[in-house]
């Protein structure tokens, strides 16, 4: 059975937003091997969340790992991600759909922001 991976982002009317995420969702691909990697907006942009699943299943996908690209656990993450995982159930009822976890707290993501530091310390000439 193949298995696809939906990045669930937040969305952005800002289009470089938008497009970080189709970028991050490239490099996971790259990175996992997975053949279907799918990236789907919860609002302000398209693919919608069921347009992105309506994707996976185009592309042969009989399960899909939907992974919040979301920092924190909010209302989206709580709420709205499952609601929308549940009425896609509806109109793909032999399609198996689980959730991930979302960012959250995770050493990788300090490195990143440490980095950043470092980033910005080198461009103002603060060190």
């Amino acid at each position: 059975m193949k298995t696809a991976i939906l990045m669930m982002a937040h969305g952005s009317r800002i289009a470089e937003a938008n497009n970080a995420a189709r970028e991050v969702a490239s490099m996971v691909q790259e990175m996992t091997g997975f053949e279907i990697v799918e990236v789907s907006f919860r609002e302000l942009h398209e693919p919608n969340i069921q347009q992105g699943i309506d994707a996976c299943v185009a592309r042969g996908a009989g399960r899909i790992l939907l992974m919040p690209y979301f920092l924190f656990m909010g209302a989206h993450v709580q709420h709205d991600l499952p609601e929308e995982i549940a009425e896609a159930r509806k109109r793909h009822p032999g399609l198996i759909m689980e959730m991930g976890a979302h960012l959250g707290v995770h050493r990788k993501l300090a490195e990143i922001e440490s980095e950043r530091i470092g980033e910005a310390l080198d461009r103002l000439g603060w060190r």
